[in-house]
């Protein structure tokens, strides 16, 4: 009697799983290339202007995505039941800036920019730190045995090679972050701000000219601004020189600095909506994609429809799916965050702020972070593999169970080649620092980063709603669905066995 009411047990939880596991594909199935498009068609028109942060495009898609959510009856993620977190912000201009090194003057565009926001002030210095290529790594420490609180450090460009060529750091002929462009200049730039210094020098030729003439560029014909968070931190002073002037910095005794900020607040918003979890409402999947584009230039507006309108609309069809359950009493077991974010094409700010300084919900208690920042095209560079394909990134870099879980949904569900070409830790593109996933992945929250590459539309005026491949869109936001559907409603929550320090 006892092993056939434990076979009869077994017998109902199976079918209770497979009516689950029905049931959710029912809901993924609300997912649809005809909605997608519809939403996509409003969020990448001409109305949204661009959506560039701060400005009257941004506010709009910001209005618009309040707007679904509050028909949705999804409700606010914050606790004043405001859909809307303030992101403070600085409208950056050109500063002006004089500089003498040993009595000799230097010309702002000819010899150096400001790399960095700072606040007015007059610096004289005569302990300056040339601390080589700028690097500390596990494998490699330019600061070691050195102290450059409150001095002035000036760093050259590149890397350290073995004496085979290969990098040392990445041990291949692949670069590391160290030696990539804009990442490597942040992170050089960081890692002196970190240790305390006053100011930054990097000596890059190559750099400070393509720099240079863009900066000049942008600053004479107006367009897109530069942007930073606005939350009274130590000021930093970076500056990008040329070879020439680095030659003369190398060995100078005296620099002075007068650094005037030409700067004006401006007010910006992510939008976070919630569907409160049943049975586990104090653990958190947070879905990202950002809300901004780059705007308008030269009269034309830049649409962005793949750059993020792809992974906004996515997480809107994927909030309706999840909404669509509750109300069939079906509802997550651990709370859904649906997070737009602004300023992603200014430097990740809206995450930066979220993680950094206003986390709505705690960092300790969020499970797991998928951000999707463009899957409705192609790669032209991917020749080989099938049309139906996404790059996944990131998966598997602090969690095994989250990398395994997200091949497992993909096998049972949407059967899409998984490239993980971007997630090696020498791509040169350094994709895996570049999108708002890499806010919460710095503080050992298990990620994914969904993305289709780039193409000959990323950051123009042709990226438009009717070169979206929504059959594509539409199965790769039903692969998010169910990952994090699987993430919300398991047992335990994705264990992080590769923490970084």
């Amino acid at each position: 009697m006892k092993l056939k009411i434990t076979l009869l047990l077994f017998i109902l939880i199976a079918n209770q799983n497979i009516g689950q596991a029905q049931n959710q594909e029912t809901f993924a199935s609300s997912i649809t290339a005809e909605e997608l498009k519809e939403k996509l068609y409003t969020y990448a028109s001409d109305e949204f202007e661009g959506r560039e942060t701060g400005t009257k495009g941004q506010k709009i898609a910001i209005e618009y995505l309040k707007s679904i959510y509050t028909n949705l009856g999804i409700t606010a993620a914050k606790a004043d039941g405001d859909y809307f977190q303030n992101v403070p912000l600085v409208l950056v201009e050109t500063p002006k800036v004089s500089m003498t090194i040993d009595g000799n003057s230097f010309e702002y565009y000819q010899d150096f920019i400001s790399i960095t926001d700072a606040k007015t002030s007059v610096i004289k210095a005569s302990d300056i730190v040339v601390v080589g290529y700028g690097i500390k790594d596990e494998r490699y420490n330019d600061y070691k045995d050195m102290d450059v609180t409150n001095k002035i450090v000036v760093a050259i460009g590149g890397e350290p090679k073995n004496e085979d060529g290969t990098y040392l750091i990445s041990g291949t002929d692949e670069i590391s972050k160290w030696s990539n462009g804009r990442q490597a200049m942040r992170s050089k730039q960081n890692t002196a701000k970190e240790l305390g210094a006053k100011a930054f020098f990097l000596v890059n030729d190559a750099m400070f000219n393509r720099y240079a003439k863009y900066y000049k560029a942008r600053d004479e014909r107006g367009g897109e601004s530069n942007l930073a968070l606005d939350v009274n931190e130590e000021p930093m002073y970076g500056f990008l020189v040329s070879e020439a002037m680095g030659a003369v910095l190398l060995k100078t005794n005296t620099l002075e600095i007068d650094f005037e900020q030409v700067s004006k607040p401006i007010t910006s918003e992510n939008v976070a909506a919630m569907i409160k979890g049943s049975e586990k409402p104090d653990e958190y999947i947070i879905l990202s994609a950002h809300l901004d584009h780059v705007g308008m230039h030269d009269g034309e507006v830049f649409n962005g429809a793949d750059d993020d309108g792809s992974g906004t609309v996515a997480i809107l069809e994927i909030a309706e799916a999840f909404k669509a359950a509750q109300e069939n009493g079906e509802g997550p077991k651990r709370s859904v965050i649906f997070l737009h974010v602004t300023g992603e094409e200014k430097g990740l700010l809206g995450s930066q702020y979220y993680t950094d300084y206003d986390p709505i919900v705690p960092l300790a208690q969020t499970v797991s972070n998928l951000n999707i920042d463009m899957i409705g095209r192609t790669d032209p560079k991917r020749t080989e593999g099938k049309r139906n394909y996404i790059y996944l990134i990131g998966s598997d870099k602090l969690s095994t169970d989250l990398h395994n879980l997200s091949e497992e949904m993909n096998t049972k569900y949407t059967n899409i080649e998984l490239d993980y070409t971007y997630n090696d830790e020498n791509d040169p593109n350094r994709f895996y620092y570049r999108s708002d996933h890499y806010n919460f992945a710095k503080n050992n929250i298990p990620i994914i980063f969904y993305f289709n590459g780039t193409h000959a539309d990323y950051h123009k005026a042709t990226d438009t709603p009717d070169k979206i491949e929504y059959d594509l869109l539409e199965n790769r936001t039903r692969l998010v669905f169910h990952t994090a559907w699987e993430l919300a409603n398991r047992e335990d929550a994705v264990r992080v066995d590769k923490a970084v320090e």
